[in-house]
């Protein structure tokens, strides 16, 4: 029976690149994706949130409002951890304003993830609250963010 020669180390260098590079493509073609720039999360939610409109109607009864429907609370709890926002709830109506509550909101409730742009605790937080990423009922709500998300 003739011997086989030893393999060489290229062959196992190349293996395992060819192997490293198939793992990336099948993770990143799955989508799952979590990280985006704040920007770009914000924009989603407010798509989900208001269709993209700038002046929607109130939602929740009337007890949302704005291009990001916040509530009463989201905003004084968002004013509490920053009093330089200023301004009243009825705020909230003007884009600009808005963003800056969610960033306030989101510094305080999901510090980590707003610094990491982590798109699904900071859509969940703002749909269920401080602890809105455990709880399965804002799952639904992070899909429809997702699937505005790039």
């Amino acid at each position: 029976m003739p011997r086989r020669r030893p393999r060489s180390p290229r062959w196992r260098f190349a293996l395992g690149a060819a192997l490293a590079l198939f793992a990336a493509w099948w993770w990143l073609a799955r989508g799952d994706r979590q990280y985006w720039p704040r920007e770009q999360i914000l924009d989603a939610i407010r798509f989900v949130e208001s269709s993209g409109r700038d002046h929607p109607p109130d939602g929740d009864g009337g007890l949302a409002i704005g291009p990001f429907q916040i509530h009463r609370v989201y905003w004084l709890d968002a004013i509490a951890f920053q009093p330089s926002l200023g301004g009243d709830y009825q705020d909230c109506r003007r884009r600009a304003y808005a963003e800056q509550v969610v960033t306030a909101y989101m510094q305080k409730w999901a510090p980590d993830a707003w610094t990491r742009g982590d798109a699904e605790r900071i859509a969940r937080v703002h749909n269920g609250g401080p602890r809105g990423h455990l709880n399965p009922n804002t799952l639904p709500y992070w899909q429809r963010v997702r699937a505005r998300l790039p």
